[in-house]
């Protein structure tokens, strides 16, 4: 009687449920002083994994289960008909339970992948950025459709502002004004409970009646549109993100799409080998797809890895110049390792003319820079932090990551320089400018060294002695490009070899010369804290 009354009354069930929780709401705020946000957060949370479960479970278990039982009604005693003769009319059938023990540890198996499985966290990570209310480091870059888009809602947003009431306007504006935040930037709440209580109970909700009329829904396309809709209703697209975070959701989509097609695909292609294959295709695409989860797992476990050495970069709890100069130091002292790795690997492997290994430092190269970029990302936060004693520090701290940018730089240029003329299969550098080029990189790597060694233990000492050395250094590579001139003139052929030869000594040139200039300037800021 009970499921007949749901199933023949729900819009009488919604309109009491409506009258009862407004009553029961406007009770827990004007007599308890609760606030009902989080007694709704609290019911959507439970509402939403309750409409995960009625969908995503059947999706999980529906089609191993259907051939369970397709199989216990075909072996039931006095069953005659054989096994590709057996109809499946028998699981038409409406009173045709699933077995409670698949049920339970289905959603044993759900529960504890969610609460371990980094790759979810990873998801939600996702919809969180593209979703969040203040800045913060966006992952997706903005490509011509997305910046078209918002160019074209600028356009109409204007149009709008011309044509409404300036009064109105500013009550407008006033409903969207935020609390100032004022702790660490990564302990920020992505948004209020107010989008909160919006995204749990609507995505519940679209979840729970697209599941009764059987349609075919990805509840993680629903929750996610849901989320990122709210978030352009509450503007947290603003002009400083908004192309970032439209790009986001179109590469988001377009991979859900992209997804759909491959696994349409590759189904029919595996159904039909198995089909023909039978057991062995079946045992050869379980070792396949073992091989994919281990590569997956490791892919995953990599980019995780990365991802928090980029967060170790944001230091906003410095506030004293002390604590300034040790973070300055560290960061310096990182560049000056991986530069010097750098170079040390891009002359050899371009010796050996080894295209796979160039293509690795490549890609070092690029972690690199993102570091940097992430270091410059920081410096507002940086700046705000600091103590008013220390505001004068900022500046140095600026001309520090500029500096640190043009080495990475000109390591960007040597790197590129010497995979493209690999790539692009020119000739071989001569031994005698391989030779040169070792000869520089031992000066270079003596040097790196010994920076490396002073700014990671904070010894400043000796920086006077190494900045006695640029000359020598400037020297070397200003002799190996005379010598590079003779040769043109008697025995050089390649023009594209004394190209690449100049540009490699041309940019070595320019970074010893932001190495010194970096040396100089913490020598001069350290002399100055020192008085």
């Amino acid at each position: 009687e009970v499921k007949d009354f749901i199933k023949e009354s729900p819009f009488t069930i919604i309109a009491y449920s409506l009258i009862l929780w407004t009553i029961v709401c406007q009770l827990l705020i004007s007599v308890f002083k609760y606030s009902v946000f989080k007694f709704i957060i609290i019911v959507g949370t439970f509402g939403l994994a309750l409409a995960f479960a009625g969908n995503d479970l059947v999706n999980f278990i529906g089609v191993p289960i259907a051939a369970y039982q397709a199989f216990e009604i075909w072996a039931a005693p006095g069953q005659t008909v054989g096994a590709t003769e057996f109809m499946m009319s028998g699981l038409e059938e409406e009173n045709l339970p699933a077995p409670f023990i698949f049920l339970a540890l289905a959603g044993v198996i759900m529960v504890y992948t969610l609460w371990t499985s980094k790759k979810a966290k990873s998801v939600i990570e996702t919809e969180q950025n593209l979703s969040r209310q203040g800045e913060g480091n966006e992952k997706y870059n903005a490509n011509t459709l997305s910046r078209n888009i918002v160019r074209g809602f600028m356009y109409l947003g204007n149009i709008i502002s011309f044509i409404l009431p300036k009064s109105l306007q500013k009550k407008l504006d006033a409903q969207f004004v935020q609390p100032e935040y004022t702790g660490k930037r990564d302990e920020q709440p992505m948004f209020d409970m107010v989008r909160a209580s919006v995204n749990l109970i609507v995505a519940s909700i679209l979840i729970s009646i697209g599941t009764s009329m059987k349609l075919p829904l990805s509840t993680t396309y629903v929750t996610f549109m849901v989320a990122m809709g709210t978030s352009f209703a509450d503007r947290a697209w603003d002009r400083e993100s908004a192309v970032y975070r439209v790009a986001g959701v179109f590469n988001v989509i377009g991979g859900w799409f992209v997804t759909a097609l491959a696994a349409f695909l590759s189904s029919a292609i595996i159904a039909y080998i198995l089909f023909i294959g039978e057991v062995f295709a079946f045992f050869a695409f379980m070792i396949i797809v073992a091989i994919f989860f281990y590569r997956s797992n490791q892919i995953h476990k990599k980019k995780v890895k990365e991802e928090e050495e980029i967060k170790s970069l944001r230091k906003e709890d410095i506030v004293t110049l002390k604590e300034m100069i040790t973070e300055s130091s560290s960061q310096i002292s990182k560049v000056l390792r991986k530069t010097s790795a750098l170079y040390s690997n891009v002359v050899d492997n371009l010796g050996l003319q080894d295209l796979a290994k160039l293509k690795e430092n490549k890609k070092s190269l690029k972690k690199l820079e993102k570091e940097i970029d992430e270091l410059k990302s920081n410096v507002f936060y940086f700046i705000k932090n600091l103590d008013e004693n220390s505001v004068e520090a900022s500046k140095f701290y600026i001309l520090i990551l500029g500096y640190l940018q043009d080495m990475v730089q000109s390591i960007d240029f040597i790197t590129s320089s010497s995979h493209s003329h690999v790539n692009n299969n020119h000739k071989k550098l001569k031994f005698n400018q391989i030779r040169d080029l070792k000869t520089v990189d031992t000066q270079l790597q003596e040097l790196f060294g010994r920076l490396e060694e002073s700014f990671t233990t904070e010894d400043f000492s000796k920086l006077d002695e190494i900045l006695r050395d640029k000359k020598v250094f400037l020297d070397t590579v200003s002799e190996l490009i005379t010598k590079q001139i003779a040769r043109i003139r008697t025995t050089e052929t390649s023009p594209k070899n004394s190209k690449l030869y100049f540009a490699l000594l041309l940019e070595t040139n320019d970074l010893i010369k932001s190495i010194m200039n970096l040396l100089e300037l913490f020598k001069e800021f350290n002399q100055q804290n020192k008085k």
